[in-house]
């Protein structure tokens, strides 16, 4: 009997700009390609080279001081052009102008299925694969020296507008099962995968879990809540599937491949579909003049709407786990006349205040304005109707604001992340940076329990 479950908390935004499934142009190559240690929260890093240096696609560039075997490597063959430092010569990024031809450092990795836990870590650790792994709790950067219990991976993407799976392992079945058989060396415990309706069904050695419902029915959260919760001293590691799949084609032919096929989606996207990039460009290089329409009032998001990353100075390269382009209005042209008070059919409202809710099927173009101020939670039930874990979310929230640690750990901090709590916090009445403070709460508690 397959296990199903069954998700009836949450929300289905649906939006304007969903990917076609069909493969669009090459992106253009970049000038330059860089690795921020800023895109993995509790990596800290120590620079291996310097400007001058030439690397191979999969030569590390730096690795973590307290976990030295962890490292993150090029994704590029090239020379390094330049360490960037902030403040407190903080490692900003490591860049690295690239050959005309990719040079890859070649990995042994023949007879996967038969290796050892050890060789399969270390194959992960040394090429940098193992910078796509987090682990709960605190989600952040695993540490590969705690076995983890169970291993969870999610291929079933729920977000706004986000990319069909079935859609990108099209053609790439044996990579993700070889993934897959490497992830198992890796536990004691089981694998779970969690898929959706009818997808993936020739996955083996692994707990197969298809999720129904609306988002945040695929976040792995939600599969780990309804399968197996963590308890307190007990570490999971998750994956996306989306970054198996580069996992597997790393075991399959031995080369630190990075590229990987995006989802360009969005109201305000010139063109919406699939196209195949080279992570470590920056996105004006490698997607010039085909993001939004206007080139202006646009919000170029990396990733979905509720738990994306603004594109802007301070990030404006596409990270190693890139799976989707967001581009919608920015809102700051907009002059509404009585606002919410006008009768509309157009705009979106989860609360019906708007007659638009009688038309479930339609598609909204919502822009980035947050449309009201900042106030105190309020104790509706609001977050709990769309929250679908066996928790009661204002009150854990409330507990993170005081830090009251003991009273974090009996209402569930240790099986949660920010993007838990991101439709919470897009339905929230009071404004309130929910995944801010959840993010904060975490890495408090992480230093105080380290």
């Amino acid at each position: 009997m397959p296990n199903i479950i069954t998700i009836k908390k949450g929300l289905t935004l649906n939006l304007k700009g969903k990917a076609e499934e069909v493969e669009l142009a090459a992106p253009a190559r970049g000038t330059s390609y860089a690795l921020s240690p800023d895109d993995y929260i509790g990596f800290v890093p120590k620079v291996i080279v310097q400007p001058g240096d030439r690397v191979q696609a999969g030569d590390a560039l730096m690795y973590h001081k307290q976990i030295p075997e962890l490292k993150l490597t090029s994704p590029v063959s090239g020379e390094v052009v330049a360490v960037h430092r902030g403040a407190k010569r903080k490692v900003l990024s490591v860049e690295v102008k690239p050959d005309t031809t990719i040079e890859y450092k070649h990995f042994d990795t023949a007879g996967v299925k038969g290796m050892e836990r050890s060789k399969v870590l270390s194959l992960l650790l040394e090429s940098g694969m193992f910078s796509f792994f987090k682990q709960r709790p605190y989600d952040r950067l695993a540490n590969p020296n705690a076995e983890p219990r169970d291993i969870f991976v999610t291929a079933n993407f729920t977000a706004p507008l986000a990319p069909k799976f079935s859609y990108l392992v099209q053609g790439r079945e044996d990579e993700l099962q070889l993934a897959l058989d490497a992830l198992t060396k890796l536990t004691t415990g089981k694998v779970y995968v969690g898929v959706g309706a009818g997808e993936l069904t020739g996955l083996q050695g692994v707990e197969r879990v298809e999720v129904r419902g609306p988002h945040p029915a695929g976040l792995v959260g939600v599969l780990i809540n309804h399968t197996a919760p963590i308890n307190k001293e007990e570490t999971v590691w998750t994956l996306k599937a989306t970054d198996l799949l580069v996992i597997g084609r790393f075991l399959k032919t031995g080369k630190v491949d990075y590229s990987r096929t995006i989802a360009l989606t969005g109201s305000e996207a010139k063109e919406t579909g699939y196209v195949k990039v080279l992570p470590g460009a920056r996105f004006e290089e490698a997607l010039a003049g085909r993001l939004g329409k206007k080139g202006a009032h646009e919000r170029i998001i990396e990733g979905d709407v509720f738990t994306g990353v603004k594109v802007d100075e301070e990030h404006e390269r596409m990270s190693l786990g890139i799976d989707q382009i967001t581009i919608i209005p920015e809102g700051d042209d907009v002059h509404e006349l009585f606002g919410w008070a006008l009768p509309r059919l157009k705009e979106y409202s989860r609360s019906r205040s708007y007659f638009s809710w009688l038309m479930p099927k339609k598609e909204y173009t919502l822009d980035a304005r947050v449309k009201g101020g900042r106030r105190a939670m309020i104790m509706s039930g609001e977050y709990d109707r769309v929250f679908p874990m066996d928790i009661y979310p204002e009150f854990l929230l409330k507990s993170i604001i005081a830090f009251n640690i003991n009273d974090m750990e009996a209402r569930g901090i240790y099986e949660v992340a920010p993007e838990d709590f991101s439709v919470c916090e897009f339905v929230d009445t009071s404004k309130i940076p929910l995944q801010q403070i959840v993010r904060q709460g975490l890495d408090e508690l992480y230093k105080e329990m380290n």
